[in-house]
């Protein structure tokens, strides 16, 4: 009895600290994607806590939906119009990731992310779906309150599910690529002067992004060389980055988004975005799918090279004979045996 005791004292010392750290990351997280708000000083075209919250129910799951809960409410409490408001926007926040996870559960998704069944479930079931929730409850929300009108309701449900879709897209790859990092041991050199010569061009590419030139699409052959040589680990924080830049520039309206409004540049920015995160993780998922029947193959054959080894060495039976040579031979009228006609 005192041993399931402590067990059950570990346990739920664990899930408290689960849903800790959850709102703390989605509390922090919130304060920086505000830097960027567009509408009311709250709706940003980039929203990380619920790449974050998605990420904390696929790693340590749905015991930690409370900590999505205190850490919505924390944020949105010096945020919305009133009580209720801000208990509408905090329920719209935390249920938007959760029918994101039953989502992807329903469709075996795998956090390894390397199948291109569970990129594709990602982008079009975890952040373009799931996010539905979050946006239309939180627009809805505002519009009750009389803090939003009626001509802005659209352009502000835009740029709300383009800041939580982002999020899923650009900061959820990114979290599940860390859970499995490693130092890696005997890289030659060659492969950091690679990594940082591909770090360096992402912060060029980036600066290219947020000027007055639309030069946004210089970020693809980026996203192409990190999945092809990096796999998830590297075009997730590349997607990140190239993310990141575009959003900054539709909030300073540079580049492809200097003289529009706010609806069009959402949904600039959501098909460039999209675009990205499309390209580096069915990329990345390609390649690793590739490498993995490639190591299958490798694997079958020195099975097969084993075996034959073997066998001319005499360490397998002779192979038995057909069945149709081994029939027992009938004797023929006289005693001699034979084969029936």
């Amino acid at each position: 009895m005192a041993v399931a005791r402590r067990e059950r004292l570990r346990r739920g010392g664990v899930a408290a600290l689960d849903i800790l750290v959850v709102a703390a990351l989605y509390y922090g997280s919130a304060k920086l994607g505000l830097r960027e708000q567009l509408v009311r000083g709250q709706v940003t075209p980039l929203w990380p806590p619920t790449g974050i919250a998605l990420a904390g129910l696929l790693l340590r799951g749905p015991r930690v939906w409370p900590g999505i809960a205190l850490g919505a409410l924390l944020v949105n409490v010096s945020l919305g119009p009133s009580v209720w408001a801000v208990l509408g926007i905090a329920a719209g926040n935390t249920l938007a990731p959760v029918c994101s996870y039953v989502l992807l559960r329903r469709t075996g998704f795998r956090i390894e992310l390397d199948r291109l069944r569970d990129a594709l479930a990602l982008i079009f079931l975890g952040a373009f779906t799931g996010m539905l929730v979050s946006s239309t409850t939180g627009s809805a929300t505002l519009a009750l309150a009389g803090a939003l009108t009626a001509d802005r309701f659209w352009p502000t449900w835009s740029v709300w599910w383009t800041g939580d879709a982002m999020g899923v897209l650009v900061v959820t790859p990114v979290l599940l690529a860390l859970r499995s990092a490693r130092l890696p041991k005997g890289v030659p050199a060659s492969r950091w002067a690679e990594a940082l010569l591909l770090l360096a061009a992402t912060y060029g590419v980036g600066l290219l992004e947020t000027g007055s030139t639309p030069l946004m699409f210089l970020g693809f052959p980026l996203l192409i060389w990190a999945a092809f040589r990096f796999q998830l680990a590297g075009a997730a924080p590349c997607a990140l980055a190239v993310s990141t830049f575009a959003v900054v520039a539709a909030a300073r309206g540079a580049g492809p988004f200097a003289g529009h409004d706010l609806l069009t540049d959402m949904i600039t920015l959501q098909a460039f975005n999209g675009s990205s995160a499309l390209t580096a993780l069915l990329v990345a998922a390609a390649v690793s799918e590739r490498n993995e029947t490639q190591r299958e193959i490798a694997r079958a054959c020195g099975q097969l090279a084993a075996m034959v080894a073997r066998i001319a060495a005499g360490g397998y039976p002779a192979m038995p004979p057909d069945d149709a040579e081994t029939e027992d031979e009938e004797e023929e009228p006289g005693g001699r045996p034979g084969r029936p006609p």
